[in-house]
């Protein structure tokens, strides 16, 4: 049997391009995910396709789009580069079976990938990704398996993704209010695909946009990776340390993340973020409905959801899991460690220009700066503070290091009691202060470690027992 080059992580499938990210291996993808939306859906409804700023994107979404036609799916095709937010909206406006969208999201210029979409414009299920795994090997194997149809084809129509996801986002916010504000706006792109956006959708009044990484190029210069944290952000919070601005925006290489800096240049982490999201709907905006999270996101949401009266729900990690339960519980907002945030009457998935549009909002309501705005949270949840830190393994690893934690049992934790355990999603034990949690990657020999507690002293403390507790070197 062929061995199968398409595994699909948390959100889609990501490989190295000219490795495993292959013209060959990705149109077999395709045609995997045309038999799976042609037995799920018929052919009747159209197929979105899309792309981001990354090397050869618009080729391999070509391709795709070609296999798609060729397999009796009327396309629409992204005629320029576009967050996966916009092409997820794409999808639901246009009542298409799904969506296909080429992008490797966060990750190094060298990766690529691909995502796919069902017809409610989230994160395809364990069950939908698996089913397209589970048809590639065959398609590989089998002479003539990808059905193509020409470029030209009739069938292909391309689409500018911008004009309508631009309006859905202005029935969400006041933007001539954030357009009066005044505010000074800085905005990082990261190079990717929310380029000149924000710009688009605040200018023509007193607020200015300055934005920088905002053109394309695939080798994301001076970067490491197109993820919106500090360890990315050090030219785009060291402009915003020049004081000259209120509020620093950053989305990842499709935009549906964002990153958070304060008006003096500090970073604020993802947890941090979720919390001023969520305060923000619920205390600022008086809406009201429950909260999902997964579980490595914020306790401060749990604190806020008892606050204003809300329900809360915990998942595992993945939009996979909080899109489909967000729209179980008609929740009011969704989020992840990661930066991405989902929000009610919009996508049930991740959009990091969303999410930046009503932070600047918070601002511009308040007339308060993110720091002033972060302090209004901790009077209600008290200040918490988090970490994460990744620790490369030594291949094939994994399973050893498993065993060693599903034998871990700790009763103290850097001298704080552990009053309880969960296996949610990795190994998490609480603390009178806080929690740690334990994950193992699914795709490499990674060990993650998170904390999250109520002084800024305890984290490193924390994290070096959970070391010890791995049976890691401190």
């Amino acid at each position: 049997m062929t061995e199968n080059p398409v595994h699909f992580g948390t959100d889609g499938w990501r490989a190295i391009i000219a490795e495993t990210f292959t013209f060959e291996n990705v149109m077999a993808c395709a045609q995997a995910t045309a038999d799976h939306f042609a037995e799920t859906y018929g052919k009747a409804r159209p197929v979105i396709v899309g792309y981001d700023t990354r090397f050869l994107s618009d080729e391999f979404a070509l391709a795709v789009a070609r296999v798609m036609a060729g397999n009796g799916f009327r396309v629409q095709l992204a005629d320029r580069p576009a967050p996966t937010p916009a092409l997820s909206y794409r999808i639901i406006e246009a009542q298409a079976c799904g969506g296909v969208i080429v992008t490797s999201s966060h990750n190094p210029f060298r990766w690529n990938g691909i995502k796919v979409k069902p017809h409610y414009g989230g994160s395809a299920s364990p069950e939908i990704v698996a089913d397209i795994e589970r048809r590639v090997p065959d398609i590989l194997a089998t002479a003539g398996a990808v059905k193509l149809a020409a470029a030209s084809s009739s069938d292909i129509e391309r689409f500018d993704p911008i004009p309508g996801y631009l309006e859905a986002l202005s029935s969400k916010v006041d933007l001539p209010r954030l357009r009066a504000s005044g505010l000074r706006v800085a905005v990082d792109p990261m190079y990717g695909a929310g380029m000149g956006l924000f710009e688009q959708l605040l200018s023509g009044g007193r607020t200015t946009v300055t934005e920088i990484h905002g053109e394309r190029n695939p080798a994301f210069p001076g970067i490491r990776a197109p993820e919106p944290i500090d360890a990315n952000l050090g030219e785009f919070m060291l402009l915003m340390s020049t004081k000259r601005y209120d509020i620093g925006i950053a989305n990842d290489g499709d935009a549906d993340r964002v990153g958070l800096v304060d008006e003096q240049g500090n970073y604020v982490d993802q947890l941090r973020a979720f919390a001023l999201l969520v305060n923000y709907l619920l205390g600022e905006r008086n809406l009201r409905g429950p909260i999902v999270k997964s579980v490595t996101t914020t306790n401060m949401a749990a604190i806020l959801a008892k606050h204003y009266g809300v329900d809360l729900y915990e998942t595992p990690v993945g939009f996979k899991h909080i899109g489909p339960l967000m729209m179980e519980k008609d929740a009011l907002i969704g989020g992840e460690e990661s930066g991405g945030y989902g929000f009610r009457g919009h996508l049930p998935e991740r959009d990091g220009i969303l999410a930046g549009l009503y932070l600047l909002d918070y601002a511009a309501a308040t007339g308060k700066p993110p720091s002033e705005l972060m302090r209004r949270v901790f009077e209600i949840t008290g200040e918490h503070y988090y970490e994460r830190i990744d620790i490369d393994l030594e291949p094939g690893s994994n399973e050893k290091f498993k065993s060693v934690l599903d034998a871990a049992h700790p009763t103290e934790i850097a001298g704080r009691p552990v009053r309880s355990s969960d296996r949610v999603d990795g190994w998490r034990f609480f603390i009178d202060d806080g929690w740690l949690l334990f994950r193992l990657s699914g795709t490499e020999p990674l060990l993650r470690i998170y904390t999250e507690v109520n002084s800024s002293g305890l984290v490193r403390q924390v994290l070096d027992a959970g070391k010890q507790i791995a049976g890691l070197p401190v």
